[in-house]
């Protein structure tokens, strides 16, 4: 069964400025001790409180107010100017921070992306469907939340139901101060939903209006009311909504981070830092994810290790293979090069390995001889790759172009599904050098007619006579797909071409210019 939580945080804006940049206040105190204070936002030409702290609210200072009426009655008000993109990236980081408590985590509308005198609220998704015994509970996992961003400075109320509308619903309108957390039973939303105000619809707030001339100010008034009476007025939005609040309707959330298909997670007691116990912490996550691959018949491609420190931030480590495993032995010498890059901080305390790619693996050995080849080979390029960071292992392969600088391409250092280029080669491929230079070089040649071979080059400053020449070969470059750095299509003619010594060299003219490319073994 579906359960969810709905983070509803409604003095984020002001918030915020403490969790993310405290220097830009006093750090002596939390921001529900600072004194009266008011983000304003510009709406015409006048300046308007959009969101209030705690003590500039009991003051009786309301969002939307004008600041200079704001100031004539209240004289030490503070004020600062809204930063909304600032604002969405502290709401992203609190998404991030959020799932050591869940895997799936989605931010509601940032503030700023709403009205900008909205109030400054913010809200966060989270689905803890099948995590709550990882913290004794639903009840002890929603107590945990609130505790930690109580800590944090922040200002929130939570509601746990079935379905993300029941969730919401919970938040705002079933909690006050002295209860901040709002758990309801299973299946039993429809009864705890039916006499809240019809606003824990997130209904707009025309719509309410009108429901409330009908004389319909609470939800389980609806229930029972034929939608086809209202539609023509309210549209189907209302509909939609009562469905979705009890369950009758799905209404699909996307998280933040995709949620990878196989993931284990470890919530310790007591925070750990030393390295010994973060390798144990990761040993058992990988015994774990190994089985589940294998009951699977899958196969991880790229993992990913997640520390969730007490201060609220995260170090990851993500490695891949260059072919699919769940050798757990293999992925445990993996990371264990890198575990010391992980930086406890004040402790960890949550550990999360997932498989962020994951492909069909069989238990099939075709011979002694070819698997276990294969199997140490990519053992050896996986760790290669681990030392020397990934894109730096690789094999060149041919690519569909004539143009020379575009004929090959990086691959995987293990061959795949065999690609349809694999045996291409250009036109006249071996009359061509296997080794090319960086980049083109120019040179001073002499050539006896316009269009014929060099009789003599210098390069480095060194001359060389021309013995023998073959050529001219024109290339042009693929006009839908310019070589990286390419300006125009400009043909190049090719010459073949050997000096006195025996030593054979590749050049081009191009545009009345001489230029060597490549050399011959």
């Amino acid at each position: 069964m579906r359960r969810v939580v709905s983070l509803w945080l409604p003095r984020f804006a002001i918030e915020c400025q403490f969790l993310m940049r405290p220097q830009a206040w006093r750090s002596t105190s939390s921001a529900r001790d600072e004194p009266p204070l008011a983000l304003v936002a510009k709406e015409g030409q006048q300046l308007r409180l959009a969101a209030l702290n705690r003590a500039a609210a009991q003051a009786g200072l309301v969002p939307g107010l004008p600041l200079a009426e704001a100031r004539a009655l209240l004289p030490a008000l503070r004020s600062r100017e809204r930063d909304p993109p600032f604002e969405r990236r502290a709401l992203e980081w609190l998404c991030d921070w959020a799932q050591r408590f869940s895997p799936w985590a989605a931010c509601e509308a940032a503030p700023g992306e709403k009205e900008l005198c909205d109030g400054g609220e913010a809200g966060l998704w989270l689905d803890i469907t099948g995590c709550a015994h990882l913290f004794g509970g639903e009840e002890a996992l929603l107590t945990a939340l609130l505790e930690r961003l109580s800590k944090l400075g922040l200002t929130a109320r939570a509601g746990l139901a079935d379905t993300p509308g029941a969730a919401w619903a919970a938040a705002r309108f079933l909690t006050d101060e002295t209860q901040c957390g709002k758990r309801l039973e299973p299946e039993g939303q429809r009864a705890a939903l039916a006499g809240l105000p019809v606003a824990a619809l997130r209904l707009e707030a025309w719509q309410g209006e009108l429901l409330a001339r009908f004389g319909l100010t609470r939800i389980g008034a609806l229930y029972d009311l034929p939608p086809a009476g209202l539609e023509p007025r309210l549209g189907r939005a209302l509909k939609r909504r009562l469905e979705q609040a009890l369950g009758l309707l799905d209404e699909p959330l996307s998280p933040k981070r995709p949620q990878a298909p196989f993931e284990e997670r470890l919530v310790f007691g007591e925070p750990i830092a030393a390295t010994e116990d973060i390798e144990r912490g990761a040993e058992r996550l990988i015994l774990a994810l190994c089985r589940r691959l294998r009951a699977d018949g899958q196969g991880l491609r790229r993992l990913r290790l997640t520390a969730h420190r007490v201060d609220g931030s995260l170090d990851a480590l993500a490695l891949g293979v260059s072919r699919a495993t769940r050798d757990s032995g293999h992925l445990r010498r993996l990371l264990a090069q890198h575990l010391e890059d992980i930086d406890p901080g004040f402790g960890i305390e949550v550990l999360s390995l997932e498989a962020e790619r994951a492909e069909p693996l069989s238990d099939q050995q075709l011979s002694l001889a070819s698997a276990g080849a294969a199997k140490e080979a990519a053992a050896l390029i996986d760790r290669l790759t681990g030392r020397l960071g990934e894109g730096r292992v690789f094999r060149v392969t041919p690519h569909e172009s004539h143009w020379p600088e575009a004929a090959q391409k990086k691959s995987a250092p293990l061959p795949g599904r065999k690609a349809s280029n694999e045996n291409w080669t250009p036109w006249r491929a071996r009359s061509r050098p296997l080794r090319l230079l960086p980049n083109p070089e120019p040179i001073e040649a002499l050539a006896l007619l316009p269009d014929s071979a060099p009789a003599r080059f210098l390069w480095r400053r060194q001359q060389h006579q021309v013995a023998r020449a073959e050529g001219p070969e024109r290339i042009l470059p693929e006009w839908w797909s310019l070589p990286e750095g390419g300006q125009s299509l400009k043909a190049r003619d090719y010459f073949r071409v050997e000096d006195l010594e025996g030593r054979r060299f590749w050049l081009f003219r191009a545009e009345g210019r001489w230029y060597l490319h490549g050399l011959f073994g």
